[in-house]
């Protein structure tokens, strides 16, 4: 299925949410936080039983003490639990767009998995920490393995601070695609399960966005499921390019 550029897509009112694209069903109302909820999945990794419970459930608890619906935006104060889908998604293409501010870091987990990084593309490179490269522009996959195909994206795309970018994201099996403001910046890339690589990537899992440090608005979440001949055919057609 080819897609026009995201931006083509949408038809914006000044106080409105943009209509789904064909094929597309929204996943944020734009009025409240139905259909989503508040967890960080690495606060909770090594506890268990009503330890566990406990903190799933403050969470959940917290969740819209730090997020809320605004003018058809879902807005972050750059604290508390990601929020994350009540439903689960496999192969899919997800069409988001945001808003964030400098020196703010940010993601998309892909079925609870992390993620699609979104930098302040300002920052200076720190040759302390070699595999941190913000400066290289938002989208790639930051948890895989520094330097190979997909970590940092293949173009930068960020536009300036104050302006919205958009995000295509093309998700099949454990491979990941990136369109950020229609240049694609992951071309197919494995999205590794890093660091914890002995576990297979999930067939299925809920979309988590990020919260760490600053504020961020995100708009226009739209989510169109792949079924299993589309996806055959994508994946066939990436190989045959190689």
């Amino acid at each position: 299925m080819k897609l026009l550029p995201f931006a083509a897509l949408l038809v914006l009112s000044s106080l409105q949410a943009a209509e789904p694209p064909a094929g597309f069903k929204a996943i944020f109302n734009g009025k409240d936080l139905t259909g989503w909820y508040g967890l960080n999945p690495h606060s909770v990794q090594k506890l268990t039983g009503e330890k566990k419970d406990a903190a799933l459930k403050k969470m959940r608890e917290e969740f819209p003490t730090n997020w809320k619906a605004e003018n058809g935006e879902l807005v972050n104060d750059g604290h508390g639990p990601y929020a994350t889908t009540e439903q689960e998604y496999g192969d899919m293409e997800f069409l988001i767009e945001y808003k964030t501010v400098p020196k703010a870091d940010s993601g998309i987990y892909l079925r609870g998995v992390p993620q699609v990084q979104i930098w302040d593309k300002n920052q200076v490179f720190d040759p302390a920490k070699p595999t941190r490269r913000p400066h290289l522009g938002s989208g790639g996959l930051f948890n895989n393995t520094p330097d190979t195909p997909g970590r940092d994206p293949l173009v930068i795309a960020d536009k300036d601070f104050g302006e919205w970018n958009s995000f295509r994201i093309r998700q099949i099996g454990a491979r990941t695609w990136v369109w950020l403001n229609d240049k694609l910046v992951v071309d197919g890339a494995p999205m590794e399960n890093y660091p914890d690589k002995a576990i297979p990537y999930p067939a299925k899992g809920p979309i988590m966005l990020q919260t760490h440090g600053g504020e961020i608005r995100w708009r226009n979440l739209f989510v169109r499921e792949i079924g299993a001949d589309e996806a055959k055919k994508i994946l066939a057609e990436a190989d045959a390019k190689k």
